[in-house]
């Protein structure tokens, strides 16, 4: 069993930070759009699902030894109306511009990716145990 660990610290009301064991730092706040500085934990969620579904894509292309000049993912979450308003639809739409590779090939990497390989697109389809603790230093 592998276990990863980050810290969520408050910065301000609507502003947080999150740092891996690394110190890799990640900015997230939630205000509304016109002062928004960082992407909101459910955009990064979208986020991480692209991302981790895009480097198998491009592993597996680089694999067969195919062109990439360009690549991206698409990331499009639908949410519940209600509270809480958790994805009941996520669509990504993969592009890739190649010389060589064929949309048939891209398509079976892509789908080996979401399907398969990628740990983030099994976590949203998996149950996941939740568990808190509320710790009060002296």
């Amino acid at each position: 069993m592998s276990k990863r660990n980050v810290t969520v610290r408050m910065k301000a009301d609507y502003e947080y930070e999150s740092v891996n064991q690394q110190g890799n730092k990640v900015s997230i706040d939630m205000y509304d759009a016109p002062q928004k500085q960082a992407q909101s934990p459910m955009d990064l969620l979208l986020s991480a699902l692209g991302s981790c579904a895009s480097v198998d894509a491009v592993l597996m292309m680089k694999k067969k030894r195919r062109t990439l000049v360009d690549f991206h993912v698409e990331v499009e979450g639908v949410r519940n109306e209600g509270i809480p308003s958790y994805y009941t639809k996520i669509h990504l739409k993969f592009v890739l511009v190649s010389p060589d590779a064929t949309d048939e090939e891209f398509a079976k990497v892509v789908a080996l990716s979401v399907e398969k390989y990628c740990s983030v697109a099994s976590s949203l389809k998996s149950e996941i145990t939740f568990s808190a603790h509320v710790e009060r230093p002296l």
